[in-house]
């Protein structure tokens, strides 16, 4: 099952990296339009078939996240789903035929090769399909208090400052959403009859739309460069962590802890370096 989920959680990496390109693309064409056609302004690149398809490749992505959750530990597939900077910088590179340079291809080998190192030494397996109610609490509490202490926080800075404040807040949204669609799928898999009347799903819910409301401010408040690695390494620091304490996960540690935080480094660097890049960025789009 674990090859399983790390093949579904390449594949829903990979839809979003897709549905990002598609779209930017779609846009791209939009700004290039002749002054003389009539179509709409502003929301003409919706109607553009390459625009359905990345709308069509995002609803891929989510199904295949949510069976990768449902097949396998939270600490292994969301680690996985970083890989979604890698599948962003070869498809872009790929569709706006800008070939990215050495330095952009040390960092992607970097980052494949310390996330890799990553999971090996820590080995994820194991866990409960489902959370134990009396769990959620000792979590939940916790992560609300420090989103709203991040997002207050925000309130009273600026540019990349406000940026990194807010994605990781945003972390800590997409990583809580994460263990709720496992939690949810669980519960549907164990007891169908109680999906909708119990709170898992419309927390799921809930909680799934703040943090996408979390990542527009994000988005909006500075450079992805400043809010990238703290949404990418924040939503998989967690997602480990919540897979232990959660769903009794199991982590290699031990005498791996010292190798496990030279890898997790390597991919923060690369990470940093990656987000800076114009064909992550969206920037690509600008000269096409």
């Amino acid at each position: 099952m674990t090859l399983l989920s790390i093949a579904l959680a390449l594949i829903a990496a990979f839809g979003n990296a897709a549905a990002s390109v598609l779209q930017r693309r779609a846009a791209a064409l939009d700004l290039t339009q002749a002054p003389t056609d009539q179509s709409p302004r502003g929301f003409g690149w919706i109607r553009r078939p390459i625009w359905l398809w990345g709308a069509v490749m995002l609803i891929v992505s989510g199904a295949a996240q949510a069976l990768a959750l449902a097949t396998g530990p939270l600490a292994l597939v969301q680690p996985v789903m970083t890989t979604e900077l890698l599948f962003t910088l070869l498809l872009a590179a790929l569709v706006f035929r800008w070939p990215p340079g050495a330095r952009t291809w040390m960092a992607f080998c970097a980052m494949a090769v310390g996330l890799a190192v990553t999971l090996l030494l820590a080995s994820p397996s194991g866990g409960t399909e489902t959370v134990p109610p009396e769990r959620w609490p000792l979590s939940a509490v916790p992560a609300a208090i420090a989103v709203t202490l991040l997002v207050a926080a925000s309130r009273r800075m600026r540019g990349p400052g406000r940026a990194a404040v807010l994605g990781s807040a945003t972390a800590i949204g997409f990583a809580f959403t994460a263990a709720l669609v496992k939690d949810t799928l669980g519960l549907a898999s164990a007891h169908p009859e109680r999906l909708f009347t119990g709170w898992q799903i419309y927390t799921t819910a809930t909680v799934g739309l703040g943090s996408f409301l979390l990542l527009q401010a994000t988005w909006r408040a500075g450079s992805l460069a400043a809010s990238q690695p703290a949404l990418t390494l924040g939503d998989a620091l967690l997602s480990v962590a919540l897979g232990v304490a959660l769903f009794g996960e199991h982590v290699a540690l031990g005498w791996r802890v010292l190798p496990q935080a030279a890898s997790l480094a390597l991919v923060a660097f690369a990470c940093v370096h990656l987000s800076r890049s114009p064909w992550v960025s969206g920037k690509e789009a600008q000269r096409w």
